[in-house]
């Protein structure tokens, strides 16, 4: 499939898909979007060449709901990344994307809905249409639509009412072509009165020219129910990694985002709760460590809609080796969201002297019964601490592992103890 982007790849990627014909007018209608609209104007400069991205690398067939079922380099890859042996220790459910599709599936809850998007579009038809593009619409920004247009793979998950989903379900997406696009859409419903808690690992090899992710992520939290996203994207450094997360919060219903970046080159990613019912909850927790040629700019955003609604942020960066990293965060208490509260703190340290850090905070209250509290420091490391560790016998570096992993102790405690072991393998590389 000649991967040139225009209006007939376009329509050929959706009926390769079999697709019905709504969706490829969206397709179609995304596109033109895209083509109509500019880079965002703040943030990193992106230099994306997209006459040089490859859109589309799959087969088109359905995922495999057994390992021996996947070709053998994609089955490899996952074998390595310990995608495979966490499924059998502590997941209910795992989607494990290579490129452009979901190459495998499994699930052993059978009182939930957790499939591929790809899949959903063609079994569930009505409760996809009911919620895809409702949250996150395509015409947002130049990478929406981008989406809108080529999305493929992705997790769609349904939690009915009264359900508790006891173990994570994860999704693993990988990119091993160079200059590859990979577009995933996510869709997550948790009815009314039931939890979820809901990983993602995100890697790519390392080459020199530039591939792209540029995901899309829509959660609905039902009345009195709970949604746990915990994501630590490791691109390599050729990723443009910029990716659209939202979801809205029914009454008495609690978000929490965990969000880890320490890879890619480029980072613009804002996980946002629109906090819609009275007395909903958002929480986000965010850690971004960007070292040599790289530029995060992250953050999290939190609307207030609801009356007694609760938000918190918390976001730590660190920037080493000429880094940057930046917060960028947006808290909106709407006029009758009234009785709100919202806390933002934000930890910045900067390693050494090359390195930069930023913090851009957007903040609205439209009450006056409503309180909203930000703090941020910036800081570089204690001279004097790290001193007093090199002299008990540590090394420069092991001294500095050690402040850093202290730094982000209140993001690695949100994690699942598997992930927060990766992590720690992943700062001290």
């Amino acid at each position: 499939m000649n991967n040139e982007l225009n209006e007939e790849f376009v329509q050929k990627l959706s009926e390769r898909k079999n697709e019905p014909k709504w969706m490829t007018e969206f397709r179609l209608t995304s596109y033109q979007k895209f083509c109509e609209l500019d880079n965002p104007s703040f943030g990193p400069t992106l230099k994306i060449d997209f006459n040089k991205i490859k859109y589309y690398k799959g087969n088109f067939k359905s995922p495999s709901c057994n390992w021996e079922g996947v070709h053998k380099n994609a089955r490899e890859t996952f074998q390595k990344l310990g995608v495979i042996d966490a499924e059998k220790k502590y997941l209910d459910g795992v989607t494990n994307q290579y490129e452009s599709e979901v190459v495998y599936h499994s699930s052993s809850n059978e009182n939930i809905i957790f499939t591929s998007t790809d899949e959903a579009l063609k079994k569930y038809p009505e409760l996809f249409q009911k919620y895809f593009n409702n949250l996150v619409k395509f015409d947002e920004n130049k990478y929406t639509a981008l989406n809108g247009a080529l999305w493929s793979g992705g997790s769609f998950i349904y939690v009915p009412p009264h359900t508790k989903v006891d173990r994570p379900l994860q999704s693993y997406f990988r990119i091993d072509t160079k200059n590859l696009g990979q577009f995933e859409r996510t869709i997550i419903i948790v009815d009314h009165d039931s939890e979820l808690h809901y990983i993602e690992g995100c890697t790519a090899k390392n080459y020199s020219t530039t591939s792209l992710h540029a995901g899309v992520v829509e959660i609905y939290v039902g009345k009195n129910s709970k949604c746990k996203y915990s994501t630590i994207q490791n691109w390599s450094k050729d990723v443009y990694n910029l990716v659209t997360k939202r979801a809205i919060v029914e009454e008495n219903g609690y978000m929490e985002w965990i969000d880890g970046n320490i890879g890619s080159g480029v980072t613009m990613k804002y996980p946002s709760c629109i906090l819609k019912g009275d007395n909903s909850v958002g929480n986000s927790i965010s850690i971004a460590y960007a070292k040599e040629g790289q530029y995060l700019d992250a953050g999290a955003k939190m609307i207030h809609l609801g009356k007694n609604t609760r938000s918190n942020i918390l976001s730590k960066s660190l920037s080493e080796d000429g880094g940057i990293s930046n917060y960028r965060g947006t808290v909106k208490i709407a006029s009758n969201a009234t009785n709100s509260y919202s806390k933002v703190k934000c930890d910045t340290i900067i390693l050494d002297k090359k390195s930069k850090s930023n913090t851009y905070p957007k903040n609205i209250v439209l009450n006056n019964s409503s309180i909203l509290e930000h703090e941020a420091t910036i800081s570089k490391i204690n001279e004097e601490k790290l001193f007093y560790l090199m002299s008990k016998g540590l090394s420069e570096k092991a001294a500095k592992d050690l402040f850093v992993l202290g730094f982000i102790s209140d993001f690695k405690k949100s994690l699942p103890m598997e992930y927060a072991v990766e992590l720690n393998r992943l700062l001290k590389e």
